[in-house]
């Protein structure tokens, strides 16, 4: 699979973000939305993704993606409900996963995904996510100054 996306990837941090969304919202069961929000310097604005109408403002203390990013540490969600201050863009929503994004210590954004399923969300679907990252983040080396493209 990851040889796929990795052929699928040009270089162009856009396409490649909304590419690498699609890639997996197609084929990865139980997937509700899947997406990047990024870092403006202010808060997490969203970026390309795949699924429902989303929330576009996010702040770094708010929900699973702003607790992500502000603790610079992936989160796994069985059920987001009961996570203190989720943001319920989605109500159908139940679990999520949540994978910040670095690049030589900086943190640009996070990938978001979310399922209608709780417990949707594992171990390895974590290192499967990371190592997408990998190959995307080696793809698209321009990342670093995305904060002054927003």
């Amino acid at each position: 699979m990851l040889n796929e996306l990795e052929s699928l990837l040009i270089g162009h941090w856009l396409s490649d973000l909304a590419n690498f969304s699609a890639f997996f919202y197609h084929r990865l069961p139980g997937i509700s939305w899947i997406g990047f929000y990024l870092d403006d310097g202010e808060s997490l604005k969203l970026g390309p993704f795949q699924g429902k109408i989303a929330c576009t403002d996010i702040a770094y203390t708010r929900g699973v993606c702003g607790s992500s990013f502000s603790q610079r540490k992936s989160l796994i969600v069985n059920d987001v409900h009961e996570f203190p201050g989720h943001i319920a863009c989605d109500p159908d929503s139940r679990s999520e996963i949540v994978v910040p994004i670095e690049i030589q210590g900086d943190y640009i954004g996070v990938l978001d995904v979310d399922s209608t399923q709780k417990g949707r969300f594992s171990q390895s679907d974590l290192e499967l996510f990371e190592n997408a990252l990998g190959i995307l983040l080696k793809k698209n080396p321009d990342l670093k100054e995305l904060k002054q493209k927003l």
